[in-house]
């Protein structure tokens, strides 16, 4: 249902403390944020099945870049901004439920993935996975702008932080969720199997959330008199945004964060495969799953500092971020350089603790600086610009670098890149290579990629200096004043 109705006298005297019980609030933001999980599952399982799934496509990590980045997050973008806006003003929770049921159906159909040929022509494989990420990503585009606006609408100011910040887990706790449920089954099944089981029990999820959440009130939870008199148009919000320098400044820098974060978690599987020499459930559950949960205990941790020291030091939304995402650069360093296996996931882990505090401060800053009006609209705007250059093209640069390093390293042997290709160095491949051509893949396999992930890693020092500039801006620009 829909609920327009005013916020009640309590807000007015400044004590209202959300909408429904506490309890109910509650189960919402869990069911909110069990959503968002269920959003990074189905959108990271192809980078955990990876390392089987690239060999026996025949594809390169340029294509596979390709694949986990920007054929997903194209459409993903594009439909963001629209869907964002109707957010504004149709049910929010109705939105979420078709596109809920949407990205699951796509991602099950992602495990069927097979050449096909109709009439003389053959479509293959790869460009049927790559049609079924898009539908992955039409979906997915309606999950966070809506959800974000039902938690701002939930949740009063002073607790809006904290609820943003349980709800931003769901960033490091589904990728977790895809590295624990699709290594097992991948190890146990196949890469195929792993699709339909994470992808199929979304369906009943989207039942469920829409028979138990209500659509509350907008701006149930904003001060008296701050409520829109009419639909915000998109130049509009664009207008109102840039008055707002400190929300293009963390823009940027939670876009170079996420071209990062996408690109290393997208090849983190791969990588560990080719340099360590374990299997695809190996690398997904014993390293990926406990770097994935550090993370997630870091996203609240520092999230949850910041908003500590947000009340004497108003700044710390944005410098404490600042500081995690700039340190973390030694530690992934470290990770991708040892030849110890349990090194690199003690240095995983501790970059991933100390540098995802950003995605409590990016929604908390993309909320704080702009009216309520248009605060979905502001959502959309920064997830169009992170996904587009940051997902969209983090794994496709990883990818392409990596397929470079490696034609290079194989010239550098003097053979011609025709006469080794990548995927003839994976383990179940390489004993039809002579033992030279053995000896190149040794060389060549997993240092090319080493070299993209530490270039990449290297760009968190930008991540951590745009947020310092949006810490300098912070106090001007800041609408709620006390989004904590």
């Amino acid at each position: 249902m829909t609920d327009t109705t005013l916020p009640n006298n309590n807000q007015a005297q400044g004590d209202n403390p959300g909408y429904g019980s506490k309890a109910y609030r509650t189960y919402v933001l869990s069911a909110l944020t069990l959503i968002y999980i269920l959003n990074f599952v189905d959108r990271g399982l192809l980078a955990v099945v990876g390392p089987d799934l690239v060999p026996e496509l025949g594809i390169s990590d340029t294509q596979f870049g390709l694949l986990t980045g920007f054929g997903f997050a194209l459409l993903y973008t594009i439909v963001g901004i629209p869907l964002a806006r109707y957010a504004d003003t149709a049910n929010r929770v109705w939105i979420m439920t078709v596109c809920i049921a949407l990205w699951s159906l796509m991602t099950a159909l992602c495990g069927l993935a097979t050449e096909i040929t109709i009439g003389s022509i053959t479509i293959g494989a790869f460009w049927i996975l790559l049609m079924c990420r898009v539908g992955v990503g039409i979906g997915e585009a309606g999950c966070t702008p809506p959800a974000n606006s039902l938690i701002a609408d939930y949740f009063a100011p002073r607790e809006r932080s904290q609820a943003l910040g349980i709800y931003a887990m769901g960033v490091t706790l589904g990728t977790m969720s895809a590295n624990l449920i699709g290594g097992w089954v991948t190890d146990a099944f196949d890469w195929r199997t792993a699709f339909l089981v994470v992808g199929l029990p979304g369906l009943l999820i989207a039942i469920i959330f829409k028979l138990t959440v209500k659509e509350p009130p907008r701006g149930y939870t904003d001060p008296i008199g701050t409520q829109p008199k009419e639909r915000v148009s998109l130049n509009e919000a664009i207008r109102e945004l840039t008055t707002k320098p400190a929300f293009w400044l963390m823009t940027a820098g939670a876009t170079i964060a996420a071209f990062c974060g996408y690109g290393i978690s997208s090849f983190q599987s791969i990588f560990l495969v080719r340099a360590h020499g374990i299997t695809t459930g190996e690398a997904a559950i014993w390293i990926n799953t406990p770097v994935s949960l550090s993370s997630a205990i870091g996203t609240f941790a520092v999230g949850w500092l910041a908003t500590k020291l947000y009340k004497k030091y108003p700044g710390a939304i944005a410098w404490v971020p600042a500081i995690g995402l700039t340190i973390s650069v030694p530690f992934y360093f470290f990770a991708f350089t040892t030849e110890n296996l349990l090194y690199a996931a003690i240095g995983l882990s501790i970059g991933g603790f100390i540098k995802y505090g950003y995605l409590t401060a990016q929604y908390t800053i993309g909320q704080g600086v702009v009216s309520m009006r248009v605060r979905a609209m502001a959502t959309a705007v920064l997830l169009f610009v992170v996904n587009l250059i940051g997902y969209g093209f983090g794994p496709l640069f990883i990818g392409a670098v990596s397929d470079i390093y490696f034609v290079q390293g194989v010239m550098e042997f003097g053979l011609v890149a025709e006469e080794l290709t990548r995927n003839q160095c994976h383990p179940r491949a390489i004993g039809e290579l002579s033992q030279g051509l053995q000896d190149v893949c040794g060389s060549v396999y997993a240092d090319s990629l080493r070299s993209a992930m530490l270039i990449m890693s290297s760009l968190y020092v930008a991540c951590g200096l745009f947020f310092l500039l949006t810490w300098r801006r912070l106090g001007k620009d800041m609408v709620d004043r006390n989004p904590v």
